[in-house]
């Protein structure tokens, strides 16, 4: 693995908007990347920008020193920041062996904001392929990420590391869908903002249909509505509906409760049975008042947070094995490199061994090869053949042993 370096600006040392400055515009990736690598004479590279982290992945025969690390901090800020001495000291440089580690650790998600999330590895990949298409990657760093595409794939096989969902809403989703919900399910929707947006997103994949949105701003509610095929109203005729529910899920900032003692009795409009109200606004959106005097399932972001906890807890239970099948595949990687390496030397014997042969038989010794009869030259043929298949196998044969030997 030597030559290979990474320089990575990530959420441990960087503010997330700074990191936002360091992603490059889609329009100027190309460009800016193909500059660096020429002036740097870089071999092979390719460029992972993602919300928490920027990294530069590169081969190099120097190692990364000072004036390499400004060169490449100044193609990717292109004068975003006054002080660049904050950027400077916030990259984290990794060399050869230690490049491929950390590379494997990025794309299995254990150095990731949220350790087990699946996504960092689609975008690693997609950040290879489109450099890759740029022609700025090569042999050698796709042998590598050859390597970790399966140490991540495994790691997310042969450990639970993303088994248990840790963001509020999949959780929120599993503990009402275990709330017995079905087809004729009546769903009140108060707050059509980022987190309503999501939750809804994971009912439609249930194709339900019974959807009432209530918003604020009438505009975004039916933006939601029109999503889950349902009906959008103003917040302000929440206390007028009477048209019963059966689930409510609410997010709003209001600083005091939405749903009050009355809001409730009168969206209940006489109905007896327990109701489920799924509340993730903070502070709550539902009066605590609701809550003690009427048969409710309440779900809200304090039982979720706890489920959360218990998860996290199990997926950095599996930061060991996780390991160990980094240090499996890196084991296995080794002898490859140096193979791979012998077989790109080794390509020029094939080529010189029939320039040998055609010089020979056409120049060397022609006029003694003209003097033979037929029978003679093809047996002739058949000799230098055998001699060609021999030399250019055998060299092969005896690098792979020292190989295997060493």
């Amino acid at each position: 693995m030597k030559n290979l370096r990474i320089i990575a600006f990530t959420h441990k040392n960087l503010d997330l908007k700074e990191i936002g400055k360091l992603v490059l515009a889609p329009e100027e990736k190309q460009q800016i990347l193909t500059s660096l690598k020429e002036e740097l004479n870089i071999g092979e590279l390719f460029y992972i920008g993602t919300c928490n982290r920027v990294e530069l992945v590169f081969t190099l025969e120097s190692d990364v020193n000072d004036y390499i690390l400004n060169k490449i901090i100044n193609h990717l800020t292109v004068n975003k920041f006054d002080n660049i001495d904050v950027i400077r000291n916030a990259a984290s440089v990794y060399q050869d062996e230690a490049a491929l580690i950390h590379l494997m650790r990025v794309s299995s998600s254990l150095d990731s904001l949220v350790v087990g999330e699946k996504e960092i590895l689609a975008q690693v990949r997609r950040s290879f392929d489109e450099c890759h298409d740029w022609k700025l990657t090569g042999d050698f760093l796709r042998l590598c990420m050859n390597r970790v595409v399966k140490t991540a794939k495994e790691i997310y096989t042969d450990t639970k590391i993303s088994e248990k969902p840790i963001s509020v809403v999949s959780i929120a989703y599993r503990l009402l869908k275990n709330s017995a919900i079905n087809d004729d399910t009546r769903f009140l929707f108060i707050g059509a903002g980022e987190t309503n947006q999501l939750f809804a997103k994971y009912l439609k994949k249930q194709k339900l249909n019974n959807f009432v949105v209530f918003n604020r701003t009438l505009e975004k509610a039916q933006l939601l509505a029109n999503e889950l095929e349902g009906k959008a109203l103003p917040l302000s005729d929440l206390s007028n509906y009477k048209d019963g529910f059966d689930v409510i899920i609410t997010c709003t900032s209001a600083k005091d409760p939405i749903i009050t003692p009355e809001i409730y009795a009168g969206l209940l409009n006489g109905e007896k049975g327990k109701k489920i109200i799924l509340d993730l606004a903070i502070p709550n959106d539902t009066a605590p008042e609701v809550i003690e005097n009427n048969p409710v399932h309440f779900i809200n972001i304090e039982s979720i947070q706890e489920t959360i906890k218990r998860n996290m807890d199990e997926r950095y239970g599996e930061l060991c094995h996780a390991e160990h099948i980094i240090e499996l595949n890196l084991n296995e990687f080794r002898p490859l490199v140096r193979q791979r390496k012998i077989e790109l030397a080794m390509q020029v014997v094939p080529q010189t061994i029939k320039e040998i042969r055609n010089t020979a038989v056409n120049s060397v010794f022609a006029e003694d090869i003209n003097e033979l009869d037929q029978q003679s030259k093809d047996i002739l043929e058949k000799v230098l053949n055998y001699m060609e298949k021999k030399y250019i196998s055998i060299p092969m044969l005896m690098a792979k042993d020292i190989l295997i030997k060493e």
